[in-house]
């Protein structure tokens, strides 16, 4: 049995940490690529960014922009951090995927409260090192307008 995904959520981008790196990114992803904003990022102390709506604010995917380098103030250790850039897909099932992961002997660490108090995530690696978060379909505080909340 394999991990049941349901769809693309976010591809997580780390940008620089300098003073105007923030409003350079804002600049390029939204006058250059067309991105929205989604103003319902919360403040994550530490890792300040931006979620941008693709595909307008009525899509479920987003990019999320990650100013930090080295080892983000969220990191268990420098290979558990949630800031590395990832791919992140919702699953039908977060429980069912943590235990199908172990059953198949996948290295995985699950992360809960980073964005907000509710947030669940899990971290694996693919064979080739790839980071891909795993969070539970409709729970994620991001794009709340495209979930219908």
């Amino acid at each position: 049995m394999a991990v049941k995904v349901v769809e693309l959520h976010h591809h997580g981008v780390r940008i620089g940490t300098g003073p105007t790196d923030l409003e350079r990114a804002r600049t390029f992803y939204t006058e250059v690529l067309g991105l929205g904003v989604d103003p319902g990022r919360p403040d994550i102390p530490g890792i300040p960014g931006l979620w941008l709506d693709v595909g307008g604010s009525g899509s479920r995917s987003q990019i999320h922009l990650m100013a930090t380098a080295g080892i983000s103030p969220l990191a268990a250790s420098e290979k558990q951090d949630p800031t590395l850039p990832h791919v992140a897909l919702a699953v039908e099932d977060i429980d069912e995927a943590e235990r199908e992961l172990a059953r198949m002997g996948v290295w995985q660490w699950r992360a809960r409260g980073i964005v907000d108090p509710s947030s669940d995530q899990i971290f694996v690696r693919d064979p080739f090192g790839n980071v891909i978060e795993l969070h539970q379909v409709g729970a994620c505080a991001c794009n709340k307008a495209a979930l219908g909340s």
